[in-house]
Order: structure tokens, then C-alpha cells, then sequence
């Protein structure tokens, strides 16, 4: 790359967050979209701006991965819900760097929770496959993802640390996905004994998060633990897009702890709720917070705000700025990830620059 080239980006998917990074990258002044691959048959042939609703901007949409490899991009970003390991794999060993917002921080998760069908763990596939490509793969996102680098940051400052947590506490009606949802569990009568399993299923990657944290404080973790709290709706409720039935699950309180001699060190929370009417009830903060005990302690919110003018009145607007603060931390690492050596990387090899945001141009 030269100081005034873009990087040239091919995107998989279109679901909730797909949708809004068409546009994001068409207006990075880094990047370049030169493809979108859709698994659904119907998107296969139409411009990618019509998909995203902004308006025809002269990439068509493809359904296969030789299309991808044909095109040469520098990087394919991936924002599926939920990882295609043989994508990957063959778009690495192809010379295609891969960045994702999937299911992916560290790889442990993939490694213990999904097998790949040869037998090998999830991580050693997809690294054999940047060696023969000489490529670099790197998961992000905004929770989990920067929401861990938040954490690490703010202790900085602190000597003598005995815990960090951070912790997502928001209010989660505004993703508008009912599938997302009745995966995880909402909805459902709160004593569903399967409610349990479909929570870690759809949470286990935090104990990424917590592996993250841990290996930034040189931390040797015994266990990652997984406990949850349940909150029942406590009246029917009807969002419009979704209905909870009185009884049903419709908040929850999570914690991945990463122990060390059974003390809790390094810990991601999920404070969720999809309506504040739910036994027990907790109180969203709507924002991103970083707790370190230590000397001295840290207390810090991330706030997100919506940019000034935006009409509050749509739900959708909510859902966007969700959306944006999930891909972006993917979009802005893109030049880093591209510059970095091959192989799996995290967090922790890229450079302060991988974490920066970018000024209107």
C-alpha cells in the first residue's frame, strides 16, 4: 500500500450488521469495497447499496468464494453470525487477509466448544491455512472485542491490581433480530431447562474475552467460569417486533470469571435486558464499564450517544448505532491487520493505531 491508496475489501454477509458496514466502508477514507458475497440466493446479483438501502454504488453481490479469490482483494470481512471455518480457510491459504466480527477473539471458544469436522482444532486449521497463504486472520468487535481493550487501557495507571471486570450493561430491544433471540433463549418460560445452554452456547465466546484479558496481565487462568442469573418478565410484553409472554425470560445477568486459585481475576459481564419489567430486574447503565480493584481503583463508562440530529424517535436509528460500534472496531483495524505478520493474531499484536478511529475527511 501507498500513503494514498485504499485497502481493497470484500465483504461476506448482509444480516443487521452487513448491512450497515456497506456503508461504513464506502465512506472510510482507508477502504474500498470491491465485492459482497450473500448466502442468500435472492441478494446474488443485486447492488450492494440497494441491499443496504443507500442507493446503487456499483458492486454486485456474488455468491461464490472463487469469485472472492478471483477478485484479489487485500482483506475479506466476515459479519455473519456465526463463523464459516471452510470461507476462511480458503480465502487464507488464497493470500486474503481475513478480519471478522464472529465468534472469534483468541480461538479458544472454537477450539473447545465447535470441533472441526477433520479432527483438528478450529485454530490450528485456520492457522496452517495463513502459513500457506501467508496471511493474517483476526477476530474483533465491539463486546467482545474493544470493550476488553477498555479495560486493559484503564489500568494503565493502577499498581497492585486485584480484579478487573468489565461489564456490558444495556438494554438490548433495539437489535431487532428474532432469530438471535429465540436462540438465546428470550421468550421462553423462565424455568425452560434448556434456557441455560442456549445462553452459554450463544455467550461462550467471552471466555475469549476473559483469555484476552488474562494474557495482557501475564495471567495463568485456572478455569473460565460460567454463571448466570435469570430475570422473568413480569407482565406480557409486546416491542412490535417481538413478543415476551408474562413468565418468560426477558433479562439476564452473566458472568465469565477467569480464576486463579478460585479467585476471580479477570471477568466480562452481560448485564441484558429486553424490557426493564422482569423479577429480578437490574439497572442498565447503557454503556460499557471498566472496574479495576487495585491501587488506586478505577471505575470508567464508555458512553455511546447517538451523533447529533439523529431522530430518536426511529428504532432503527438505535439499532444502527449498534450495529456501527460492533463493525467499526473491525473496519478501523484493517491497515494494521494488513501490515501485521501472518498467523492468528488478537488484540495484543496490533499496535495503538489498530484501535483508532478516523477524522472526517
Amino acid at each position: 500500500m501507498t500513503s494514498s491508496s485504499k485497502v481493497r475489501v470484500f465483504q461476506v454477509a448482509t444480516g443487521n450488521l452487513g448491512t450497515e458496514m456497506i456503508g461504513r466502508i464506502r465512506n472510510h477514507p482507508d477502504l474500498e469495497l470491491i465485492g459482497l458475497h450473500c448466502y442468500s440466493p435472492d441478494k446474488i446479483g443485486r447492488d450492494a447499496g440497494e441491499i443496504a438501502g443507500i442507493g446503487a454504488i456499483g458492486v454486485t453481490a456474488t455468491g461464490s468464494v472463487e469469485e472472492i479469490i478471483a477478485a484479489k482483494p487485500d482483506v475479506l470481512t466476515f459479519h455473519g453470525v456465526f463463523p464459516d471455518e471452510d470461507l476462511y480457510e480458503r480465502v487464507l491459504q488464497a493470500g486474503i487477509n481475513v478480519v471478522t466480527t464472529a465468534d472469534w477473539i483468541t480461538g479458544y471458544h472454537r477450539d473447545k466448544n465447535h470441533p472441526h469436522p477433520s479432527g483438528r482444532k478450529v485454530s490450528e486449521v485456520i492457522q496452517a491455512a495463513c502459513e500457506r497463504g501467508n496471511a493474517t486472520f483476526y477476530g474483533t468487535g465491539m463486546n467482545p472485542g474493544l470493550c476488553q481493550i477498555l479495560g486493559i487501557v484503564h489500568s494503565a495507571d493502577v499498581a497492585d491490581i486485584e480484579n478487573i471486570t468489565v461489564t456490558e450493561s444495556v438494554d438490548v430491544s433495539c437489535h431487532h433480530s428474532v432469530d438471535t433471540w429465540k436462540a438465546v433463549g428470550y421468550g421462553r418460560p423462565i424455568d425452560d431447562p434448556t434456557i441455560p445452554d442456549s445462553l452459554y452456547k450463544y455467550t461462550a465466546v467471552f471466555a475469549d474475552s476473559v483469555h484476552l484479558l488474562a494474557d495482557a496481565f501475564d495471567l495463568e487462568l485456572d478455569e473460565v467460569s460460567f454463571t448466570y442469573e435469570l430475570g422473568a418478565c413480569t407482565e406480557d410484553i409486546d416491542l412490535g417486533w417481538y413478543f415476551l409472554p408474562k413468565g418468560s425470560l426477558g433479562a439476564n445477568y452473566i458472568k465469565y470469571q477467569g480464576l486463579v486459585d478460585g479467585v476471580p481475576r479477570v471477568e466480562s459481564h452481560l448485564e441484558w435486558q429486553m424490557t426493564p419489567h422482569t423479577d429480578p430486574a437490574w439497572n442498565i447503565k447503557g454503556c460499557y464499564i471498566a472496574q479495576i480493584t487495585g491501587d488506586p481503583n478505577i471505575y470508567s463508562k464508555h458512553m455511546i450517544i447517538p451523533r447529533k440530529g439523529t431522530d430518536l424517535s426511529n428504532p432503527d436509528n438505535f439499532a444502527s448505532i449498534g450495529m456501527t460500534v460492533t463493525g467499526l472496531p473491525a473496519l478501523n483495524s484493517i491497515v494494521s491487520v494488513v501490515a501485521a505478520r501472518p498467523g492468528i493474531i488478537t488484540s495484543a499484536d496490533l499496535p495503538l493505531r489498530g484501535f483508532a478511529g478516523r477524522f472526517v475527511r
